[in-house]
């Protein structure tokens, strides 16, 4: 019958009830198959008193005809006790038993049957682990064939002249697993043209088959059990199969019917009989670790032989031990990672191995004997000796009597069992000990042999990794208790590789401090799309950068309405991706460049789109780049300065000279541009070209969503989350509270929480049918420092996890038999709970569930007591705006100020620097220099003399190799001035002038050659008369000035070289080169006697140490790189540098000028593109910055 439902109840007016039990079934009495509910729950709660009554729904349905109910627990104050009650209805059968030499052929009227629709229903069960189900084929390739190999489904279609597949080539899909347990599964194959669904008892898959056609050419026959006919051309090996059909149906015809009845559309090939026979086999299951089974031999015997059949998922377990009553030995067979192991011990002797087989621990059945008789040991792994041993000496072999199978007891049973790998866990059957077969069910009656936590008379082995919970394409392994997942290349991490190692956009690579460059995106986290490759690039917003196959300048002629171009473009992402990446961030766009002459984009007399672009919506669009969504619209239609104010777009005018449509294309729903096509280029001179951009897009949607919760009885909801099996949830919070619930989630019993337990504790409780479990992260700071802190949660088949910020995750393992569906049926509260209790005060921002997002402003804007957004970014990420940079707050994020830095990009890391040609130089001028009439005032202060100097703080990097140099030199109208300067021997020299009538200070580094082409840094600061200099983090001296304390009436700030004749010391002037004129005397003066000199060498070392370089390479370069800052012109140095950037941009400008001028051609618009780049290129390799 079939059993829908069962109930218990105790013992009538007693205290005998059942608490747990197990429920087998079986169609025979014989080889007994236990029940599960999720795929992994054995047991059902039972009774809690004598009168109530536990109802169990079976979904899916039992078809047997008898059951078995198996008392685990009872009321300890009592005894078992048991009312039951089994609900179903009649079940009919039909079945026919094939015994691997036989078939049915089933022949119909080609009139009856549809070429594209096949209907095939069945239940079988077998022994073996190969065989042909059914097989159906035609004359041009075309088949369907059900294949049983390994104790799997195969299940293959083909379409076309492709031969059959090879049992080595990919096959088309596949389902169940350990189908050959002599047990009834059932099969459903349903096909539609290509589509196709295939299901296997529970399992079921949807695709579509391979080939061309919609249909399948086939003849008008089918075969079940076999492919009998010799005629047949398949490529493969094949097997008949062996056992037994149950209620075959082909597109509704009752195949095993109408062969009972012996009508002549059935041929019946061989012997076949149609009731089911029952197997003699008689299966064992070693459950645990502690299970064995003692089997007496017969003591004295001079032989030992042993045979069984095993199957297990384990890697190692002992499989026999015997021990050897005349040597004192013993024999050990054990797997060890999948290997078969004979170990032989005898006293005094080295203990001999011999190992065979490979991979035996696939859940297949091996079969395995083992003889030992005088001096002669041999072992067969399925059928193949795996090696012969001479070394048991010349004494007989004699067996101590009892053989123990999985394991051994306890010590204290006086056993010398040994046990080297741990026990067994599998099945075992067939097996024969001194060529007898035991019967295990004497065994189990305990009239024969002892045994301990062993379940005889059924194989519970199951597949763990069917269905497969590895998520991501995550290879799964199994043991006999669990599963794992083999995440390596996947991109995805956590024990079902549910979790992605990427992040979802450029905008949270950049708040990691990440720079611009090639990074790995997962658009949706863990959810189905995988990650792919793009450039961030990192400005003040994060732009994703995605190319395309189309970036190139394409021009079209020699078309028309008949003859469309048509340009396709493909991207480094697929639809979805590209989808799921436009939808998270806040602006997309993409520039689209269209050049026309005598080519228009609509026909000015119907309005007929003679050109059009098409998106991911494959809708033809008529607008074009700058444009809003408007059919046929261009930009110079909304400004208003088209070249014929007729039309609304530029080419429309179809005039005979090159013109342009181009702009950015942003209307996100529309991107990315998928295809472009040109028809009116087949007039005389009509031509076009066109050229499409990258798609960009910046932000992120739900990086900064964030809401306010300002009470504690405030919360927002959600729809029910749906995480049945692996769920995933990720935030940022900041509070000053003590404690609040951040996420709350109910089911009838089953439910998710997360919540600020106390100040340090954050705490993830859940509950999926096995009692709530809790799994908290204690910091050794608290958490309402009202900085923001991450969360991260996930919940699976194997485990829960939580970490937040960098602490460490702390793990709670899933049980390994237990409910594993999460079910949920409230709405998902946020920032509060059902009761209005315990809400959370502060802010949650970015909440996503399963890598979807959730609007967190967008609700909160009509609910009461939440505010949409949340201030105060900076606290928290304010300390990721280096060397200076200054932390603004914005609407959503924040952004780095880099105005007082030396240093630019979006973190104020990037070094503004500068190459220097030989004779290079920037200025910066101050204040310009006045020529005086007769009637102004000779004294230079009237102008000058409110900038004066009196502290400066100086900082920057060079490399070079030249000596002597100018690294920077500031300078006066009142000749007062700074250089810093490399001396002829590679010396350092700070040179303060700081008073007109008296000498400079000079302070000398000259401890190393630095002109030795290393990066060197340099930091200066002035505090009136004393100075401080840092060299290279290490030289560190402090010196008192006595030519003065400010420096007035500052002119300018001069790099590289001092282009003006200027006066200054002869070294200064030297490094400078500073051509003087013939009014300054040189003969006889030393330059540097009157300087007051600092010097400050490393004595340490030899004379020749701190000589100049002898072999330094002379190079007309030097690199003045990175901070040069000074405290009160610290704006000033870096608009020095940008005069030159300035020099270029006027460049650039004419460059643009002159292009514009020379669009009249195809050849000039084609070609500017390429002149500008050219000399824009030229002017970088002058100075790069």
């Amino acid at each position: 019958m079939e059993i829908t439902a069962v109930a218990t109840q105790g013992g009538y007016g007693s205290s005998n009830w059942v608490t747990s039990y197990l429920l087998m079934f079986s169609d025979s009495g014989r080889n007994w198959k236990q029940y599960r509910q999720e795929d992994s729950i054995w047991g059902f709660s039972g009774n809690a008193n004598a009168d109530s009554v536990v109802y169990y729904r079976l979904q899916p349905s039992i078809k047997a005809r008898f059951l078995r109910f198996i008392p685990l627990e009872w009321n300890p104050r009592g005894r078992i006790g048991m009312r039951i009650e089994v609900f179903g209805c009649a079940y009919r059968s039909e079945v026919v038993d094939l015994d691997g030499k036989s078939s049915l052929v089933y022949r119909f009227d080609q009139n009856s049957l549809s070429p594209i629709k096949d209907v095939i229903s069945l239940k079988f069960k077998t022994m073996q682990s190969d065989g042909i189900l059914l097989h159906r084929e035609g004359q041009n390739g075309d088949h369907i064939t059900l294949d049983l190999r390994r104790g799997k489904l195969f299940l293959l279609i083909n379409s076309g002249e492709t031969k059959l597949p090879s049992a080595h080539t990919l096959i088309n899909l596949t389902l169940g697993s350990l189908l050959d347990d002599q047990h009834w599964h059932s099969v459903l194959i349903q096909r539609l043209g290509r589509q196709v669904n295939f299901t296997v008892d529970v399992h079921r898959h949807r695709f579509h088959a391979q080939g061309e056609f919609s249909y399948l050419d086939l003849d008008y026959e089918i075969s079940f059990g076999g492919i009998p006919a010799p005629g047949k051309s398949v490529s493969f090996p094949h097997k008949n199969f062996h056992g037994c059909l149950e209620n075959l149906f082909y597109n509704g015809v009752d195949i095993i019917d109408l062969a009972k009845q012996q009508k002549p559309e059935i041929i019946t090939m061989g012997n076949v009989s149609f009731s089911c026979s029952q197997s003699q086999s008689v299966p064992v299951t070693f459950l645990s670790p502690r299970s064995y089974l003692a089997l007496p031999g017969f003591s004295g015997e001079d032989e030992l032989s042993a045979t069984f059949q095993f199957r297990t998922w384990n890697k190692a377990g002992l499989l026999l031990f015997s021990e050897l009553q005349l040597v004192s030995g013993g024999l050990l067979l054990f797997l060890n990672d999948g290997k078969l192991k004979l170990n032989l011990y005898q006293p005094g002797k080295f203990p001999s191995d011999i190992t065979a087989g490979v991979g035996l621990n696939d859940g297949q059945w091996h079969s395995i004997s083992l003889s030992a008789k005088r001096n002669h040991l041999s072992v067969v792994v399925d059928g193949q000796v795996a090696s012969v041993a001479s070394s048991l000496g010349s004494e007989q072999t004699y067996s101590g009597g009892t053989y123990y199978f999985g394991g051994c007891p306890d010590n204290s049973f006086g056993s010398k069992c040994k046990n080297p790998l741990g026990g067994f866990q599998g099945c075992m059957r067939l097996i024969s000990v001194s060529n007898k077969v035991v019967d295990l069910i004497s065994v189990q009656q305990g009239s024969l042999g002892n045994f301990s936590d062993l379940q005889i008379d059924s194989c519970g082995i199951t597949d763990r990794c069917l269905p497969n919970y590895c998520e991501h394409g995550g290879e799964c392994s199994q043991s006999w208790n669990t599963f794992h997942c083999n995440c390596a290349n996947t991109g995805y991490t956590g024990a079902t590789c549910h979790n992605s190692i990427y992040e979802q956009s450029c905008e949270s690579y950049k708040h990691r401090g990440n720079t611009s460059g090639f990074y790995y995106i997962d658009s949706d986290g863990s959810g189905p799309l995988e990650p792919f490759l793009l450039y961030c690039n990192m400005t003040e917003t994060a732009w994703t950068v995605i190319q395309h196959n189309g970036s190139d300048l394409t021009r079209v002629r020699n078309t028309n309405a008949e003859n469309p171009y048509a340009g396709f473009f493909e991207y480094v992402a697929s639809m979805e991706q590209l989808q799921a990446t436009i939808n998270l961030a806040d602006h997309c766009e993409q520039e689209l460049t269209y050049y026309c002459k005598k080519s228009r984009l609509a026909n000015k007399q119907d309005g007929r789109p003679l050109s059009w672009w098409v998106g991911r919506t494959n809708e033809t669009q008529t607008y074009w780049g700058g444009s809003l969504p408007d059919p046929q619209k261009c930009t110079c239609g909304l400004e208003g300065n088209c070249i014929d104010s007729q039309y609304y777009c530029n080419c429309d005018a179809d005039r005979n000279e090159w013109t342009n449509d181009t702009g950015f294309l942003s209307y996100k729903e529309h991107l990315p541009v998928r295809k472009i096509v040109v028809t009116d280029t087949g007039r005389p001179h009509s031509e076009a070209a066109y050229k499409l951009g990258p798609l960009l897009c910046r932000g992120d949607r739900s990086f900064w969503n964030s809401a306010s919760f300002n009470t504690e009885a405030s919360y927002l909801h959600f729809p029910t989350f749906h995480g049945e099996l692996s769920a995933d949830v990720s935030f940022f919070f900041k509070t000053t509270a003590s404690s609040g619930v951040f996420l709350e989630n109910l089911g009838i019993t089953d439910f998710i929480r997360i919540e600020l337990r106390s100040p340090a504790v954050v705490t993830f409780s859940f509950d999926v049918g096995n009692g709530p479990f809790e799994i908290s992260v204690q910091s050794p700071t608290h958490f309402n420092d009202n900085q923001w802190h991450h969360v991260k949660v996930e919940r699976n088949m194997k485990e829960a996890t939580i970490q937040v910020d960098q602490l460490l995750p702390k793990t709670q393992p899933a049980p390994t038999d237990g409910h594993v569906l999460l079910q949920l049926n409230s709405q998902l509260f946020v920032g509060g709970t059902a009761t209005r209790q315990r809400g959370f005060l502060g802010c949650i921002r970015s909440l996503q569930l399963n890598g979807m997002s959730l609007d967190l402003e967008e609700r909160a804007k009509v609910t009461p007591g939440v505010e949409p957004g949340c201030r105060g970014h900076c606290s928290s990420y304010g300390k990721l705006c280096l060397n200076g940079g200054k932390c603004r707050e914005k609407l959503s994020g924040f952004s780095c100020d880099c105005t007082f830095s030396a240093y630019t990009g979006p973190f104020c890391s990037k070094e503004i620097s500068a190459y220097f040609g030989s004779g290079s130089s920037v200025i910066y001028n101050f204040q310009e220099n006045y020529s005086f009439s007769k009637n102004s005032s000779s004294h230079a202060a009237s102008f000058h003399g409110d900038m004066k100097l009196s502290r400066e703080m100086i900082k920057f990097s060079f490399r070079t190799a030249r000596a002597p140099s100018l690294l920077l030199y500031v300078s006066s109208f009142y000749k007062e001035y700074l250089s810093v300067i490399i001396a002829k021997n590679g010396s350092l020299q700070i040179r303060y002038k700081l008073n007109r009538y008296q000498e400079p200070d000079v302070v000398n580094f000259d401890f190393k050659n630095m002109a030795d082409g290393q990066l060197h840094h340099v930091e200066i600061n002035r505090e009136e008369g004393v100075l401080f200099v840092e060299i290279d983090d290490n030289a560190r001296r402090q010196v008192h000035l006595s030519s003065g304390t400010e420096l007035s009436a500052i002119k300018s700030l001069v790099l590289g070289r001092i282009s003006e004749y200027t006066d200054v010391d002869q070294e200064t002037a030297l490094a400078g080169h500073v051509t003087e004129s013939s009014c300054v005397s040189q003969a006889g003066t030393d330059a540097t006697s009157r300087e007051r000199t600092h010097s400050f060498a490393d004595h340490s070392g030899t004379r020749d140490d701190r000589e100049p370089l002898a072999n330094a390479i002379r190079s007309d370069s030097a690199v003045i790189g990175g901070l040069i800052a000074v405290v009160i012109f610290i704006l000033l140095c870096i608009a020095a540098i940008a005069v030159r950037i300035y020099q270029q941009k006027r460049l650039y400008k004419r460059n643009e000028a002159k292009r514009s001028e020379n669009v009249d051609s195809a050849e000039a618009v084609l070609k500017s593109e390429l002149n500008i780049q050219s000399a824009v290129n030229e002017n970088q390799k002058e100075y790069f910055f």
